[in-house]
């Protein structure tokens, strides 16, 4: 399976919803330029890009069950979603396995065990900063405590003018 038929499947599995496919497709710019100015080998880079698309899969699911989407939440239910949609496809399950595991800490900023997961989580929070109007204060304090990467450092100085 490619990226571009993970992203097809997604834009489907979203219902119409623009928020949710451009909150995706905006995590997955971000993961893919990322990934790529940190010259990440072929397997990761995809393996990052597939885990950005599908990274907010329970968000509709949440919304309407709880009428809301919490981050936490998300990490606790998303498992058996990501499994269901890798199903029948020939993603490998090792990737699978991965998937689902950064999908299940991507709002954990804690105990970050590879790369992938660093950069998915640059991804996201550079679009939630922006998405949620997130004070420039606490942009500074995730600069600080959570960004790594050279390239997500630079894209969230340059973004928030910090």
């Amino acid at each position: 399976m490619t990226v571009n038929e993970v992203m097809e499947k997604m834009i489907v599995a979203s219902y119409g919803s623009f928020h949710d496919i451009n909150h995706f497709l905006k995590v997955w710019a971000y993961a893919r330029n990322i990934g790529m100015g940190e010259k990440l080998d072929e397997e990761t880079q995809k393996t990052l890009e597939m885990s950005a698309i599908v990274h907010d899969i329970s968000c509709p699911s949440l919304r309407e069950k709880y009428g809301n989407a919490d981050g936490k939440k998300q990490e606790e239910v998303s498992s058996p979603m990501i499994r269901e949609f890798f199903a029948d496809t020939d993603v490998k399950k090792s990737v699978v396995d991965r998937i689902d595991y950064m999908i299940a800490h991507h709002h954990t900023y804690t105990g970050v065990d590879g790369i992938d997961l660093q950069i998915l989580l640059e991804a996201d929070f550079l679009v939630n900063a922006q998405e949620m109007n997130i004070k420039k204060d606490a942009i500074e304090e995730m600069m600080k405590n959570v960004f790594k990467t050279e390239t997500g450092i630079r894209y969230l100085k340059e973004l928030f003018l910090i």
